[in-house]
């Protein structure tokens, strides 16, 4: 052991494995094998005991097995402390070789390799990719799952692995595959990901250049639909002024309802009390146009109401 590591190092490094339960002991364990490693305590799991010592044995394998009975009683030490008490309980009092010891631990807790070749095969045809986060991760992910299988005995090729990336990309990179399946050559896991890297962005600036275009037609037909809204009610507006509907606008010169300005009796008695000449138009098949007669002095016009001769005496008649 390195004389630089202090006592607090130790403690720290040992303080940093995890408490064995029933469903961590793979994490456990290769903690438990960087601690022993770095603290270079790890020989008597690396190798088995040295030869039992005699009076011939040299210095030097003295000092090998004092190595190794020291790496075996610390890692004995170590993987007690790591181990619940009734789990230690458990465990045979007749081990004493830390190599065993682990072995036997090992027998207990580890999972089923049927079942977790199951579940992960599970994971791995049923990832898929939603487009969140990075492609790079999840084709990294896909072969962390890859390589777990190859550690329990069941190798996957790269050419599958490649044709279940592409599986489980969204529908956004159909293109992309079938230009990958049109092509002669394969490609390895690491090209793989040089070209799905490129693909992704440029389908996340094509996404963000469609809303944008979106976004400015969406504004432009809304102006426009303004501009009909009030295109349509400027000659409804137009329409209402122009009526000559007397029942509804009524007569502009007295406001009574019923008759116009230009049939309004009292308007035109106005303007003959002001001596301003009525146009009296007749139309052309008026028979019975004259001029009053000597004596009279009123004509009658409109709803009975007369007009005085005067205000009309240079009137042309038909």
């Amino acid at each position: 052991m390195d004389s630089a590591i202090t006592p607090a190092d130790i403690t720290a490094s040992i303080n940093s494995i995890p408490m064995l339960n029933g469903t961590n002991f793979k994490s456990w364990q290769e903690n438990l094998l960087i601690v022993l490693g770095v603290m270079d305590l790890d020989l008597a799991l690396r190798s088995d005991s040295p030869p039992p010592l005699t009076d011939s044995s040299t210095s030097n394998q003295k000092k090998d097995m004092e190595r190794w009975e020291k790496s075996n009683r610390m890692c004995m030490m170590i993987m007690k402390k790591a181990i619940p008490e009734a789990f230690r309980g458990t465990m045979s009092e007749n081990i004493t070789m830390a190599k065993e010891f682990l072995a036997d631990i090992e027998k207990r807790f580890v999972k089923n390799e049927k079942a977790e070749i199951g579940t992960i095969l599970t994971n791995l045809i049923s990832m898929r990719y939603k487009g969140k986060g990075n492609i790079r991760e999840h084709i990294m992910e896909l072969s962390h799952l890859a390589s777990k299988l190859k550690a329990l005995k069941l190798e996957l090729s790269e050419d599958l692995l490649v044709h279940l990336v592409l599986i489980s990309l969204p529908a956004q990179f159909n293109q992309f595959k079938v230009s990958y399946n049109c092509q002669k050559e394969t490609w390895s896991l690491n090209e793989l990901i040089s070209h799905c890297v490129p693909e992704e962005e440029r389908l996340k600036q094509d996404k963000i250049e469609s809303a944008h275009l979106a976004s400015t037609s969406k504004h432009k037909g809304k102006k426009r639909k303004k501009d009909m809204e009030a295109a349509n009610k400027a000659p409804k507006r137009k329409q209402q002024m122009k009526s000559d509907d007397p029942e509804r606008t009524g007569c502009f010169f007295c406001g009574a309802k019923g008759h116009m300005k230009k049939q309004c009796t009292n308007y035109h008695a106005w303007r003959a009390k002001k001596g301003v000449l009525l146009n009296l138009v007749c139309s052309e098949g008026c028979l019975s146009c004259r001029k009053p007669n000597d004596g009279e002095r009123y004509i009658y016009v409109g709803d009975g109401k007369s007009v005085q001769v005067e205000a009309i005496r240079n009137l042309d008649y038909c």
